[in-house]
């Protein structure tokens, strides 16, 4: 099955390809706005990177601008959205509808950026059947039939973390090579499988950690002190 991580294997740096959707959202938000040609600072006070890391960055899609100009809006979209693999229909499967798993299939902003919900699953008799955002709520033991039957290219775990495991390996069994994790664990994959994690508690602790500082709050006492 084909995976959306191409841009690895045509010679782009990992730190890059993180970086391309930074500059995709601010360029849709300036296209939304009409603005036609941005230059590269503007664009990297948007993104909020550094314009030299920009520029190099943008030269790897063999995108440079144009001096006193700077880079075409519509056309660099165009750009990172084919890098990306964002101008293709990517079929996508949320595992687990919980609370976040609803609000998942509800983001109407998937659509706009190349994603298609397209398939729900859930363990629990008391969810499975339901419709939410015109998706019918499949069982478990379906999940390899559904991931076939609806051609998903990516699953989107948000299962409790007991679960996330044993549904990361059923998942990966099905041919699927890309997987956004929401389950508070880390998953054992193979290397050829993407695994990308998101972990809202490590976000906040950290801003706590911030948060702190800022307050005046206390150091890390030194080594015998």
């Amino acid at each position: 099955m084909k995976s959306p991580s191409q841009p690895r294997d045509r010679g782009i740096p990992e730190a890059t390809v993180a970086r391309l959707p930074l500059y995709l959202r601010a360029l849709h938000g300036m296209a939304e706005r009409g603005i036609a040609t941005v230059s590269s600072e503007d664009l990297a006070v948007a993104a909020g990177v550094n314009s030299a890391k920009l520029r190099k960055d943008l030269s790897h899609l063999g995108s440079y601008g144009t001096r006193g100009v700077g880079y075409d809006v519509e056309y660099l979209v165009y750009q990172i959205s084919r890098e990306l693999g964002l101008t293709q229909d990517w079929a996508v499967a949320i595992v687990g509808v919980g609370n976040l798993g609803r609000a998942l299939a509800n983001y109407g902003g998937f659509v706009s950026r190349g994603f298609r919900v397209a398939a729900l699953v859930d363990a629990d008799p008391e969810v499975v059947g339901d419709t939410i955002a015109g998706l019918n709520v499949e069982h478990i033991d379906e999940l390899e039939a559904v991931i076939g039957r609806r051609g998903v290219s990516i699953v989107v775990l948000a299962t409790p973390a007991a679960a996330a495991q044993a549904v990361c390996d059923r998942v990966i069994g099905a041919g699927v090579t890309s997987i956004l994790n929401f389950a508070p664990v880390v998953l054992s994959v193979p290397d050829s499988v993407d695994v990308r994690k998101v972990d809202l508690s490590i976000e906040l602790q950290i801003l706590a950690f911030h948060e702190q500082r800022k307050a005046g709050g206390p150091l890390m006492a030194m080594d015998g002190q």
